[in-house]
């Protein structure tokens, strides 16, 4: 990475740089701590990309893909794939879609949503029976969750139903109601950045709910998917995720529940390890007592850091060369602020990052880009060029 970050054109720049043989190898080994009990589907919100997505496929059991614009992309990058439709607000065109296109499972977010499916799949799927996991905003366990980035169960969300509307959503899937329809489980996804203890917790209340919800209406429960929301620390970029002791917990779990089928859900702990964003300094400059390089390209490209309020790591490469006839800007701070091209303060990619000697035209590195990044930017404020990608190991 190193190398091609380097080798790279400054016209070449800035450019994402994916390595799929550490991605196939972070899969294998994520793939080798689950039990075979448990599946493994992708979240394609993190990483879309169909190099990464080809990458993923022998190490998954699936992919979960949660617009109608992910669905055909996940079709075309990867055609045999079993798919899961999850996400909020599904419209009638999606639905038709993904029942024409044999979607294997629906993850249903509402009543509403329900409703519209069954007639859906009445008229445009007459003789086949769609599988139906219901979607829970469950209570997170204990109470609070400390670790957690981004929490979405037990408090007013969007997604999910609430567990006091369980009982008069089941009825009707239970009671011949609607017969284009088959309840075969439970999802649930409330929080996100969990280390492997707390991950555990919430497949442990995930299946106890689905049990009592299938005891209370006497239907075969034979999925639980319990999401995903693995941790990746981005202050500390070489831990990683406990996917040894969360196998291991899960293999517990399944051993308990035979008959159940777990289910897991991870998008960023799987890819964001894989990708890199690499650009370079074009400016150093001073502002009230601190310094600050201006990058080509920032948060248009890598919105993450932006989003999440922290700092991406990353690495200083030093270039000796510097073509142009004007004076080459240094840094004289030991601390230095990196930020990008746009017009808003807080287009900021990292602060106070130790890069003493900094110099305009230098190569700056984000690591752990490999997810909810390049996706999840604004990429056409300020119409600045958009990034190169390259893609190592394939």
């Amino acid at each position: 990475m190193r190398e091609r970050a380097l080798a790279l054109r400054a016209d070449e720049l800035p450019a994402y740089l994916y390595d799929l043989a550490a991605l196939r190898e972070h899969a294998r080994a994520v793939r080798a701590a689950l039990p075979d009990s448990v599946e493994l589907y992708y979240a394609a919100k993190a990483n879309p990309e169909p190099e990464v997505l080809a990458a993923l496929t022998p190490y998954t059991d699936g992919f979960e893909v949660s617009s109608g614009g992910e669905l055909a992309h996940v079709r075309r990058a990867v055609p045999a794939a079993a798919l899961a439709f999850g996400g909020p607000g599904k419209t009638p065109g999606e639905i038709t879609d993904a029942l024409a296109t044999g979607v294997e499972r629906f993850h249903v977010e509402s009543a509403y949503e329900l409703h519209m499916l069954a007639a859906l799949a009445a008229r445009s799927a007459p003789g086949r029976t769609v599988r139906v996991l219901l979607r829970f905003n469950l209570p997170v366990p204990g109470g609070s969750l400390t670790g957690s980035s981004l929490t979405m169960g037990g408090r007013p969300t969007p997604f999910g139903i609430d567990p006091a509307e369980a009982d008069a959503l089941v009825r009707p899937l239970t009671d011949g109601g609607y017969p284009h329809l088959e309840l075969v489980g439970v999802h649930a996804h409330l929080a996100s950045g969990l280390a492997a203890p707390d991950q555990l917790a919430v497949a442990e209340a995930v299946v106890d709910f689905a049990l009592a919800l299938s005891e209370r209406h006497r239907f075969r429960l034979r999925e639980v998917n319990v999401g995903g929301g693995m941790t990746v620390d981005y202050a500390a970029p070489a831990t990683r995720f406990d996917w040894a002791g969360y196998g291991a917990g899960l293999g517990r779990l399944a051993s308990a529940h035979p008959e159940l089928l777990l289910r897991i859900e991870p998008g960023r702990a799987l890819t964001a390890y894989c990708g890199w964003y690499a650009t370079d300094v074009l400016d150093v400059k001073r502002s009230h007592g601190e310094e600050f390089a201006v990058l080509r390209g920032g948060t248009h490209h890598l919105r993450t850091p932006a989003t999440k309020s922290h700092d991406q790591p990353c690495t200083v490469l030093p270039v000796d060369a510097w073509p142009h006839p004007w004076p080459r800007p240094p840094a004289v701070r030991d601390r230095v602020t990196l930020g990008g091209q746009l017009c808003t303060p807080k287009d900021v990619l990292a602060s106070g990052v130790a890069a003493a000697g900094l110099r305009a035209g230098d190569r700056v590195v984000f690591s752990l880009a490999g997810a909810y990044a390049w996706n999840i930017s604004h990429h056409d404020f300020l119409m600045h060029p958009r990034p190169g990608f390259h893609f190592l190991g394939v």
